[in-house]
């Protein structure tokens, strides 16, 4: 699904805060699978999600997905494959408008918007069933401003968005940082049941080593804009706290 060959990115070249984000990667993510990428800050995990969503390019290397050439597509080519989570859940939301807009808006995500947005009863119901999957409440306030609820409501929301539309590819950026613990825990096992039911490729970026535990098929160390470790199948489910710690001594 994903292929990263030899696929690099550099910021401030020449200059005396040169940082060499990611470094010669070469990464094969196949359909269906669950990768969760850990490391410390400045490792390069963010650079390599934004070089695979497109709103960074590559200054070397090649990405393909399902076998496509996208290394010079811009962010917005991409959105027939990916839908993205982001850290911070005022991003993945418009919070002026309605829980339902947001909704509507979403399900057009990778078509031309009109200037009319239709909502009709078999749309709006449509929505209250996703929105009642939540157990939250959400689906009797349709109408309200989604910008008038926490944070945990609106990225299990978020969460939601991301399939109303075509989408192949989740992209999840640390989706649970800004969140309670609650909320969190709410928050990745709504994430978890979406890519099982909806069969995605998934990548999570994460600082929560339990997450990394409980979530994925597979588990990515990077370190210095490299990747240092890679443990997928049996090996992957066999990890426990403790080991996953010890990479970081």
């Amino acid at each position: 699904m994903i292929n990263l060959e030899n696929v690099s990115k550099t910021f401030n070249t020449g200059k005396p805060n040169q940082v060499n984000a990611v470094e010669g990667v070469s990464l094969q993510i196949n359909s269906g699978e669950f990768v969760v990428i850990v490391g410390a800050n400045g490792s390069g995990k963010t650079t390599l999600l934004n070089l695979v969503a497109g709103n960074t390019l590559s200054q070397g290397g090649k990405i393909l997905i399902e076998n496509t050439d996208v290394t010079r597509l811009p962010e917005y080519d991409r959105t027939k494959w990916i839908a993205r989570i982001f850290q911070n859940p005022l991003l993945g939301t418009a919070s002026e408008l309605s829980i339902i807009d947001n909704f509507r808006l979403a399900a057009l995500r990778t078509r031309r918007k009109g200037l009319s947005i239709g909502k009709n009863d078999a749309f709006k119901e449509q929505v209250r069933q996703k929105v009642a999957s939540l157990r939250m409440g959400l689906e009797n306030k349709l109408e309200q401003p989604i910008g008038t609820l926490s944070g945990g409501q609106r990225q299990a929301l978020t969460l939601l968005m991301s399939v109303m539309d075509e989408c192949k590819i989740l992209l999840l950026d640390e989706p649970t940082a800004a969140l309670d613990p609650k909320s969190a825990v709410n928050v990745m096992a709504i994430a978890d049941n979406l890519i099982k039911e909806n069969n995605l490729t998934a990548v999570l970026i994460t600082h929560n080593l339990r997450d990394a535990i409980n979530y994925g098929t597979r588990v990515i160390q990077m370190s210095e804009g490299k990747v240092i470790r890679d443990i997928a199948g049996e090996e992957k489910a066999k990890i426990n706290q403790n080991e996953l710690f010890s990479w970081f001594d």
